[in-house]
C-alpha cells in the first residue's frame, strides 16, 4: 500500500481528484478546515461526483487540520491566496521530505510555498479540467482536460504517478511546468477580466475581438521577456479556441465575483502586470484592465488582490 493522500481543499478540483482516487481504492483523507465543515460533510455522507449523466456518492474519509496522523503526500487544492495559510495549519504534521502538490491558478503562490517549506518536495500542477461544486458536496465534472505536473528543478517522474493512472486522472509529467503555468495564466488574463467587466459568458467575448487581440499582444510580450517563448506561441489563437469551447460557461473569476468571493486577480493579471514592470515593458492595456477590475472589486466590497 502506497502513501496516503491528504487533500486540502474539497472544492471543485480537489473534490474531483478525491472522488476518483477513492473509487480506485487509493488511501486518502480530505482535510476540512473546522468542525462545522466536517460535520456538514459527514452529514452529506461524503462527496457526490456527477459525471457522464450520472452521480455516485463516495464516502471519502475526512478530518480536521489538527488530526494526529502524519502527512507524507499533500494535494493543496485551495485558492492561491489561501495556500500558505492552509498548509501552515497542517505543517506540524508534515513528515520530512513530504510531497506537496500545488494545484493553484496563476503564479506566485507556488514559489512562496516552496520557499516557506524548503524541506518538502513541491510538485506544481497545471490543470485544464473543468469542474464546479454544487451545494451538498456535489462535484460536477464539466469538461475533460489534462493535468501537467512538474517541479521547479528537473526531477524524474515519480513512481506515485501510478496512483493517478489507476484513478483515471489524466496527467503528463513535464520538465517545462513553468511554461504550462505561464500559458494558463496568460489565457486566464485574456478571458477572465473581460468576462467580469462585461458581465458575460465566455462566448460573448467574441464580440470584443480587437480588444482581445490587443491584450494577447501585450501578454505575448510579457511571456517572451520571461523566456517563455513556447507559452507565447499561438496564444491569441488558443484564447479564441478556449472561448469557443467554453462559450456557454461563466469563467471562475466571474463566478467568484457573482458569489461575493475573493478572486485570484493578484496571482493572474496582477502577476502579469508586476512582471511587465520588472522587465521594463510598457503594457498600457493590461494596466488599464487591472485598474478597471480593481475598481469594480472595490465597488463590490471585495479585495483588490
Amino acid at each position: 500500500m502506497g502513501r496516503t493522500w491528504h487533500i486540502l481543499g474539497a472544492g471543485s478540483l480537489g473534490g474531483l481528484w478525491a472522488a476518483r482516487l477513492y473509487r480506485a481504492g487509493i488511501p486518502l483523507r480530505i482535510i476540512l478546515r473546522n468542525q462545522e465543515r466536517l460535520a456538514d460533510y459527514q452529514g452529506a455522507g461524503g462527496l457526490t461526483l456527477v459525471e457522464n449523466q450520472g452521480s455516485i456518492l463516495y464516502p471519502v474519509p475526512a478530518e480536521r487540520p489538527d488530526a494526529a496522523a502524519p502527512i507524507a503526500r499533500l494535494l493543496v487544492a485551495c485558492k492561491a491566496y489561501d495556500a500558505q495559510a492552509a498548509i501552515a495549519e497542517v505543517a506540524p504534521r508534515l513528515v520530512e521530505g513530504a510531497e506537496i502538490l500545488l494545484l493553484q491558478n496563476g503564479l506566485g503562490s507556488q514559489q512562496a510555498v516552496a520557499a516557506r517549506w524548503p524541506d518538502s518536495h513541491c510538485v506544481l500542477v497545471s490543470s485544464t479540467e473543468g469542474a464546479y461544486r454544487q451545494a451538498g458536496w456535489r462535484i460536477v465534472h464539466a469538461g475533460q482536460g489534462q493535468n501537467w505536473l512538474g517541479t521547479l528543478g528537473h526531477d524524474h517522474a515519480p513512481a506515485w504517478l501510478a496512483d493517478l493512472d489507476a484513478a483515471g486522472i489524466p496527467f503528463a509529467w513535464t520538465d517545462a511546468i513553468m511554461s504550462k503555468l505561464w500559458r494558463k495564466l496568460a489565457i486566464n488574463c485574456a478571458i477572465n477580466p473581460l468576462s467580469v467587466l462585461y458581465d458575460c459568458r465566455n462566448g460573448a467575448l467574441l464580440a470584443h475581438r480587437a480588444e482581445l487581440l490587443e491584450i494577447c499582444a501585450e501578454l505575448n510580450a510579457v511571456l517572451r521577456a520571461c523566456d517563455q517563448g513556447a507559452a507565447a506561441e499561438g496564444l491569441a489563437e488558443e484564447v479564441f479556441r478556449v472561448i469557443e469551447a467554453t462559450a456557454n460557461n461563466y469563467c471562475s473569476m466571474h463566478q467568484d465575483v457573482r458569489s461575493g468571493r475573493r478572486t485570484e486577480v493578484g496571482f493572474l493579471l496582477g502577476q502579469a502586470c508586476r512582471t511587465a514592470q520588472a522587465q521594463g515593458l510598457d503594457v498600457p492595456k493590461l494596466n488599464a484592465l487591472l485598474d478597471q477590475l480593481q475598481a469594480l472589486l472595490r465597488q463590490r466590497g471585495l479585495p483588490e488582490d
